[in-house]
């Protein structure tokens, strides 16, 4: 069957795009003063013999969430619900990684799993992945705080990231709402190492910045797929995001990068982004605002955009001309 049959139309090409795809478990080991913590990945790679091979594809989740619930979500009668389902049949080799302290991942350490420590992830992560694979470079998806640990991850090892994409990124927090309103519970964050999740929350996050941008239904299976995994989640990311910012120097940023911003998205201030785009030093380099989108672009009504942009740009021929 042709990598492209999830874009077609006919009933043959829907089955194939809401079948989910076969996916296999990986661990690795990350070192720490306190000795090794283990990592869940899961990858997807649905490429058949002979069609074009586009990449090693990396999904890094938010603050909230595990990787499979974000990446992997699988919702019948909704053709691409999973990303990486999509990537895969694109010609992708994909990759999601759960964080320390989130989903199957080691969760046993005394420590708040700070956006620091996901970029310390993402090194063992991508070590894993090389030695499995032979992909030394990446390209690599992150998401609201999996936005800061990925550009963080590329700000130390420029080596390792090919094209990098920032989906509801904050840089200095200015102008962002949904940080303005975190702050007043920053004490709480602060006291202890881990906050409690429930399906309140995760609805939450599809009403506070604009309802209706997500299907009930699709929000449903997302709660059902995070709180499957976590009723907690490490406190780290939201602190620092309250405390710490800027965390990442766009202009130690060497990989071409797109920003996406979806229309609604309360996390990331319009012209705090535009400043962190301008400061970026490769001249390759997109900004994309994503219309009847809020946060949590892959739940939206309208994540096929999503898909479409993040197709784009990974699979951007190189230039013949640079100057």
């Amino acid at each position: 069957m042709a990598a492209h049959t999830d874009m077609h139309t006919d009933g043959a090409s829907r089955l194939s795009a809401e079948t989910p795809m076969p996916g296999r478990e990986h661990w690795t080991t990350k070192a720490t003063p306190e000795g090794d913590v283990r990592l869940f990945l899961w990858h997807k790679d649905g490429t058949p013999a002979g069609a074009v091979r586009r990449g090693t594809l990396l999904f890094v989740h938010g603050s909230s969430m595990a990787s499979q619930p974000t990446f992997d979500l699988q919702v019948p009668g909704r053709p691409g619900s999973s990303v990486m389902d999509h990537f895969a049949r694109l010609g992708y080799s994909t990759w999601s990684v759960d964080m320390e302290g989130y989903g199957r991942s080691d969760k046993h350490r005394a420590i708040n799993a700070d956006i620091a420590t996901g970029a310390d992830d993402l090194v063992a992560a991508s070590d894993y992945i090389a030695r499995t694979s032979g992909a030394s470079t990446l390209l690599v998806y992150g998401v609201s705080s999996g936005a800061l640990r990925a550009a963080l991850f590329a700000q130390r090892h420029p080596e390792r990231v090919a094209r990098l994409a920032l989906d509801a990124f904050v840089w200095t927090g200015e102008g962002s709402p949904t940080l303005a309103e975190r702050r007043k519970r920053l004490p709480e964050f602060q006291a202890r190492n881990r906050r409690p999740i429930d399906r309140a929350f995760v609805h939450s996050i599809f009403t506070r910045d604009h309802p209706g941008t997500a299907e009930d239904r699709v929000v449903e299976a997302f709660a059902d797929a995070i709180l499957a995994l976590d009723d907690s989640v490490p406190t780290g990311t939201y602190v620092d995001m309250c405390t710490k910012l800027p965390v990442v120097d766009p202009e130690r940023l060497q990989a071409p990068t797109l920003l996406i911003r979806g229309q609604y998205d309360g996390i990331a201030g319009f012209d705090d982004l535009l400043e962190f785009f301008r400061r970026l030093p490769n001249p390759d380099k997109h900004f994309a605002v994503m219309p009847g989108i809020a946060h949590a672009s892959f739940q939206q009504k309208n994540y096929q955009l999503v898909h479409h942009v993040l197709h784009s740009f990974f699979n951007q021929p190189d230039p013949v001309y640079r100057g």
